[in-house]
């Protein structure tokens, strides 16, 4: 993999020498309230340059502890879910095989769930920590089962119950309860 000319702040670390490698998926196709979600990883990386790297709380400057690879953005096909989630499951599963820990930038919530196949496939223990305002649990949205309203469905179908722990979540069906 090769680094992007607009990478996050402090993710200049080649691919060889990273422990984590970061990259974006960005795709809004199941998108329900508004739209936009695609330009994400874009957006955070140029916003990142406000930021400085040094934190006066822990003493520790990003550009000497960190050891990110900035990979760029996926090219996923808009409005095919499962192709997309084929793409980010075979990058993140790419990162793993290599030793690394992947971190992706959304993008829709369905993103979540190309890398935690990957994921779930290398750690039988998997956790999943969720914050949203939404629970994500529906078995599908609109007829669609690869939703982002059913994300966290399709999660728990890979890892069971007591996996995935929840924070935020103010309102849902009373189907997902």
């Amino acid at each position: 993999m090769k680094a992007q000319a607009n990478q996050f702040i402090g993710c200049d670390k080649p691919f060889e020498d990273a422990q984590t490698v970061l990259f974006g998926a960005p795709y809004d196709s199941t998108t329900s309230f508004r739209p936009g979600t695609r330009f994400g990883p874009d957006v955070m990386r140029r916003e990142s340059f406000g930021i400085e790297t040094y934190s006066m709380r822990l003493d520790r400057d990003l550009v000497d502890d960190a050891s990110v690879f900035d990979a760029g953005d996926l090219e996923l096909p808009f409005g095919d879910p499962a192709a997309a989630l084929a793409q980010i499951e075979a990058r993140a599963d790419e990162i793993l095989a290599a030793g690394k820990t992947p971190c992706l930038l959304g993008g829709e919530h369905l993103v979540t769930l190309g890398a935690v196949r990957a994921a779930a496939k290398r750690r039988p223990d998997l956790r999943i920590v969720h914050f949203d305002a939404h629970a994500d649990l529906r078995t599908d949205y609109l007829g669609n089962p690869l939703s982002h309203a059913s994300v966290m469905r399709r999660c728990h179908d890979l890892l069971g119950d007591g996996r995935i722990y929840q924070f935020g979540v103010r309102s849902g069906t009373r189907d997902e309860r």
